[in-house]
Parts: C-alpha cells; sequence; structure tokens
C-alpha cells in the first residue's frame, strides 16, 4: 500500500448565524413552496455553502439545485424561490440615480452591505430597532440614512428588524400592513415622524426643505418595505395559503365551484386518490390476536414436541373490492359525477374490476371509454354522449337489470350517484330491492341537502329503506370519507 497518500479530514461546517441563519430561512422557505428537502439534504446543503459560499449566486443556486431539487417541477419551484429569496433590488433599481449592482455594494460600502446573503441577514445597521432606551438613536440614525439615501444601509437596516419581528411568520396577505409598519418602527420610523412634525411647525425654509426629504424618504421606505414584505410573503406564506385553499376546495359544494378552480380540484382529487391508492392497494393480511390457529402452532413447533413456543394466529385476507358506479350525469348531478368518475379510476391500483354506467333517460357502459382515453378527454365524450338531459331513474334501472345485473355478486359493491329525481316517471324500487339483496352493499350518494329530500320529484325515501349505505355527498370530502369506509370495510 502506498505511503505516501495523505488523507484530509472533511472540514467541519460552520454553524455560526452568519453562515447558517439565512440558509436555514431560505430552505423553509423553498419548503413552503413545495420543494421536498429532508434533514440530510438540508446538512449536505450546509456543507455545499461552506463551500462555494454566497458570493456567486449562480455557483450557489446550482450547487443547492443539485443537491434538494429531484425533479424537473422542483427544479422549476426551487429556481423561482430562490430568485425571490436573494432579490437584493428594493432600494437598488437600475436606471436610477447612485444605482449599483449587488456586487459593487459589496466592495465599495464599508458597512459591507448583508453578509448574511438572505432575507433578514445578521450584518451591520446594530441598534436598528432596539428597546426604549435606543429609539432616540435609531431614529437620527435612519434620518440620516434617509437624507443621505443611503440605499445599502437602508436595505440592510430594514432587512435585520424583518428578522428581530419574525417576519418570516408572516401567513396572510392581510398582514401586509401590520408587517410593514413594525418592521418600520424597528428601524426608527416614530422618532422620525416627530421630527417631521416638530419641522413642521418651526415654518421656516431651512426645516420644511429638511422636513420634505424626510417625507419622501419615509414615503419611499413605506413602498420599499411593504415590496419586501409582500416578497417574504410569497416565500414563507405560499404553502400555508395553498394547503388551507385546498381544505376550502375539499369541503365546498361541487355545483358552486368556478371555472377557474376546476384544473386545481382535479389535482385535489388525483392527491386523494393516490394516497388511498398506496394505503390500501396491496392485498394485505389482518391478524385477529384473540384468535389462536391451532393447528398451525402445533405444527410450527414440532421440533419441540408441540410445545408452543410460536404462536400462530389466524389471519383474514382483505381483498380489493369489487365496484360498479351508476352515475346520473342529467344536468343537475353532472360536475359531481365527473369528480366521482375521475376519482375512482385514479384509485384503479386499490380497487379493481371497475364497471362504470352513466344514464340520463336511458343507461349505457363507458368503462371501456374510459380505460382508452385520457380522464378528462373520456369524460368529455361521456357528458357528450349521455349527459345533461332529462333523468328517468325507472329506465335506467331497467336497463342495468337486463344487460348487467349478471355481474353483481356478493362481493360488489355498487355506487349510486343521484338525486333521485325521476321527473315523475316510475322509479322501479323493486329493482332497487333485487340489486341490494344480490350486491355486498349498495350505496346512495345524493348530492342534495337531505331537507330537499322527498320534495317535488324527489323518489330518495322510497329507494332508502333498500340502501345500506344513504349519504349526501357534495364535496370532494365527503367522497373521500365515503370511499375510505368502503375500502376499510372491504373482506
Amino acid at each position: 500500500m502506498p505511503t505516501d497518500v495523505q488523507l484530509h479530514p472533511i472540514a467541519p461546517v460552520q454553524t455560526g448565524p452568519t453562515m447558517s441563519e439565512p440558509l436555514r430561512r431560505f430552505l423553509t422557505a423553498a419548503r413552503s413552496a413545495g420543494v421536498r428537502i429532508s434533514s440530510a439534504e438540508s446538512i449536505d446543503a450546509m456543507r455545499a455553502v461552506e463551500v462555494v459560499g454566497f458570493s456567486d449566486r449562480t455557483v450557489l443556486r446550482d450547487s443547492l439545485s443539485l443537491l434538494v431539487a429531484k425533479s424537473v417541477e422542483e427544479k422549476q419551484i426551487f429556481a423561482d424561490c430562490f430568485e425571490l429569496y436573494f432579490q437584493r433590488n428594493d432600494f437598488t433599481k437600475p436606471n436610477e440615480p447612485g444605482w449599483r449592482t449587488p456586487q459593487a455594494e459589496d466592495e465599495d460600502d464599508e458597512d459591507g452591505g448583508n453578509q448574511g446573503g438572505g432575507p433578514g441577514g445578521t450584518g451591520g445597521a446594530q441598534g436598528m430597532g432596539g428597546g426604549q432606551g435606543q429609539s432616540k438613536a435609531a431614529g437620527d440614525k435612519l434620518a440620516q440614512m434617509l437624507l443621505a439615501d443611503d440605499r445599502a444601509g437602508l436595505s440592510q437596516a430594514m432587512e435585520q428588524a424583518a428578522e428581530q419581528i419574525g417576519l418570516n411568520k408572516i401567513s396572510f396577505f392581510t398582514q401586509t400592513n401590520l408587517y410593514t409598519r413594525r418592521i418600520m418602527e424597528r428601524m426608527g420610523i416614530r422618532p422620525v415622524e416627530r421630527e417631521i412634525e416638530a419641522l413642521r411647525r418651526d415654518n421656516n425654509d431651512a426645516t420644511n426643505s429638511r422636513a420634505d426629504a424626510l417625507d419622501t424618504g419615509r414615503e419611499r421606505l413605506r413602498d420599499r418595505v411593504r415590496d419586501f414584505v409582500e416578497r417574504n410573503l410569497l416565500l414563507f406564506a405560499k404553502g400555508e395559503n395553498e394547503k388551507f385553499r385546498e381544505e376550502l376546495l375539499k369541503s365546498s359544494k361541487l355545483s358552486n365551484m368556478e371555472r377557474r378552480d376546476m384544473d386545481r380540484m382535479r389535482v385535489i382529487v388525483r392527491g386523494i386518490a393516490k394516497k388511498l391508492a398506496e394505503k390500501y392497494g396491496r392485498n394485505r393480511k389482518k391478524k385477529n390476536r384473540g384468535q389462536l390457529d391451532t393447528r398451525k402452532t402445533i405444527r410450527r413447533n414440532m421440533a419441540w414436541e408441540s410445545i408452543p413456543f410460536i404462536t400462530v394466529w389466524k389471519q383474514k385476507k382483505i381483498d380489493k373490492p369489487k365496484v360498479m358506479v351508476l352515475c346520473d350525469v342529467s344536468g343537475s348531478v353532472a360536475a359531481m359525477s365527473q369528480f366521482l368518475l375521475l376519482f375512482l379510476y385514479t384509485m384503479n391500483e386499490a380497487l379493481s374490476n371497475i364497471r362504470s354506467f352513466a344514464f340520463a333517460g336511458n343507461l349505457i357502459e363507458v368503462s371501456e371509454i374510459l380505460e382508452k382515453k385520457p380522464i378528462e378527454e373520456a369524460i368529455t365524450q361521456i357528458m357528450m354522449t349521455v349527459g345533461f338531459g332529462s333523468s328517468n331513474y325507472g329506465n335506467a334501472l331497467l336497463d342495468f337489470e337486463e344487460g348487467f345485473f349478471s355481474a353483481v355478486d356478493s362481493k360488489t359493491t355498487v355506487i349510486i350517484l343521484g338525486d333521485a329525481r325521476g321527473n315523475y316517471n316510475d322509479p322501479r324500487t323493486d329493482i332497487v330491492q333485487r340489486l341490494s339483496e344480490r350486491a355486498k352493499r349498495l350505496i346512495w350518494l345524493n348530492p342534495e341537502y337531505k331537507s330537499s329530500w322527498g320534495t317535488g320529484d324527489s323518489d330518495m325515501f322510497r329507494y332508502g329503506p333498500y340502501c345500506h349505505i344513504l349519504t349526501v355527498c357534495n364535496t370532494i370530502r365527503h367522497l373521500e370519507n365515503i370511499v375510505t369506509d368502503m375500502l376499510k370495510g372491504s373482506r
């Protein structure tokens, strides 16, 4: 073995605030935006920053992207988040007098700019926003920076004040004005405002000129701080706002959905279905700890003269349920039917032999259409073929009995989605009774509230006695709960 090989130990990661705190906040912002970052990847990112530093932002961005962004989508989210987080033009804009690049600020400014490299940097501007005893000093320094148009110093003071008030905890747009005012007060705006009032009272040319300059600087500062707060809102609250929006959409009635929400709802439905498919998709066995399998226990312990050192418990295999879905696609429930079909077909890993039927006046099987085409195109074709007409439940049930009744057995769950409004036609409750006796379960999902059942042409109370489950279902939350219960109860 060669003896001239020298091993160099890995340099320890610095954990001081100058290096770790801006990076920690950036990773928090990236997670909030939707980038999945583990603890191990955070440590790797810190070691990478220790090597490349913050001076070259392109190198920093590429290095961190390689470590934490795993997909094309995440890399785009990461890049957008990076540019937003490390943006430093709040007080320095091109083509304005005195504008300098961030590199020039770092080289020229004796205060060193923002050494932290991220919102809420920790360097410089000491004393800004301190206690009551420091308010006069903070005001004097802020007034000097406003009069001198010290943009680097103002930016640095703003970021330190933002860190002190906890700007990264901002959650809603309605908090923008509150955080804007808090940052300005931390920077020392109150003494400046009192000075402006005092100068106005003196009412001479010299004092009025200084008051006008301070007033102009204060307004410019307010605009820049508000922009900074809004940028941090996008960084740190986007994820929470998305979650809040998702919860709101899940609990909103589907018939009240706006067109702009439909795409987002499809994404939510796919996400829910994927989680349920992962949880219930595999064939499982349920152990009953209270039921000993005597024969297998004796056989397993033959080597010990059948002394039960190893116990074997009885198991029940939990099979995937067979599902047949009858969807009323008349105008009143068309939106709900579309989401039910999307939900069930996204769950094809958890459910076997899904057969789907659509009806308004008559019933047809649409399984082949849904299997051969993308789900959105298939649903559009189904709605164009049989949708949006007047419903006739008696005819639809008769079509099902004559054409598909033999496919229903004791393992089949039949789901009927509809408002049970048959336009005063014969409801054929006798067919529903035979279907209920033949199937494992008959589930009826009605998008109307219970207060509307039995009113007008509604036959819901006539069908109700033959349903194993009869419930209101007009939101994605209802649909998720019903399908979850169906999967839990499958045997």
